[in-house]
């Protein structure tokens, strides 16, 4: 009967363990995302701005071929599951007339793993 007592004392006790190991995870994963994001958008950022629609609009790096800023392939089995994607477009800002050349670019990078979106980083580009 003792037996029975402690091991449902036991669970009682490690089930708050077990969440938080899991909430640990998820944590890890949306930084890692959110340094991806970063590093993407660095990235588009040093791009002459106009190169960057022609570069960057429709831009994707598929599941577990996520590249670091030499171009090459992470292999680290923590980004196995990541994938990013970006788009890149003229806009106009109100300030601006709305005629003659477009001078912003908004670029967007979306961060995800296994399919399921954990960042996204929005930024306004000028000349």
């Amino acid at each position: 009967m003792a037996v029975v007592v402690l091991g449902i004392a036991a669970a009682g006790v490690l089930l708050p363990f077990t969440s938080g190991a899991a909430v640990r995870t998820e944590g890890i994963r949306r930084t890692l995302g959110a340094r991806l994001a970063g590093d993407l958008m660095e990235k588009i950022v040093n791009t002459p701005f106009d190169q960057i629609v022609a570069a960057y609009d429709g831009y994707s790096e598929s599941e577990g071929q996520v590249k670091d800023a030499a171009g090459t392939v992470f292999t680290d089995s923590n980004y196995a599951g990541f994938s990013r994607d970006a788009s890149c477009g003229y806009v106009n800002v109100p300030q601006e007339s709305g005629a003659g050349a477009l001078n912003f670019i908004r670029a967007t990078v979306l961060v995800y793993y296994d399919g399921r979106e954990i960042a996204t980083v929005n930024r306004l580009v000028s000349k």
